[in-house]
């Protein structure tokens, strides 16, 4: 026997909750700088967190671009854009000066302690009421279709 349930609209959902997210984010920001606080955009903390978790030994835009599943171009305005604000700063790769490195300066350093708790607040938002087992599976699915060969016709 089929089932004649209808499959779940997964592109529009994962559109229409990026878009949602997007927004809050959005939101919260505009709500600190209203403020007078001087905060990160998402994608610049995403960068500020991505350096802050590498070690210390700076970071090549490659390196960059997979931490943050963005394409070079997007990392370098990025950078160059948060770099401005005197977050972080492009050097030199000491091993191969063709390269650069991205370091998380102090004043990026001091911004993470404010980003963290709206961060881990989102998070819980977003998973009230979901079981572990469930945001399991839901982890599993968007770490699946993050890494789907968009080539593949199957």
């Amino acid at each position: 026997m089929t089932s004649t349930r209808k499959p779940p609209r997964l592109i529009f959902l994962l559109n229409h909750a990026q878009r949602k997210l997007q927004q809050w984010m959005t939101a919260l920001q505009e709500e600190a700088s209203a403020q007078g606080e001087v905060v990160p955009t998402p994608a610049q903390a995403g960068l500020l967190f991505a350096l802050a978790q590498g070690g210390g030994d700076g970071a090549t835009m490659g390196e960059l671009s997979g931490a943050l599943g963005l394409v070079p171009s997007a990392v370098s305005g990025l950078v160059q854009r948060t770099e401005t604000m005197g977050w972080v700063e492009r050097r030199a790769c000491p091993q191969d000066a063709r390269t650069q490195r991205v370091w998380l300066l102090p004043e990026g350093q001091a911004q993470l302690p404010k980003l963290k708790p709206v961060t881990q607040r989102i998070n819980r938002q977003l998973t009230r009421g979901f079981t572990d087992d469930e945001l399991a599976v839901v982890a599993r699915w968007l770490t699946h279709v993050q890494q789907l060969d968009t080539r593949a016709d199957t």
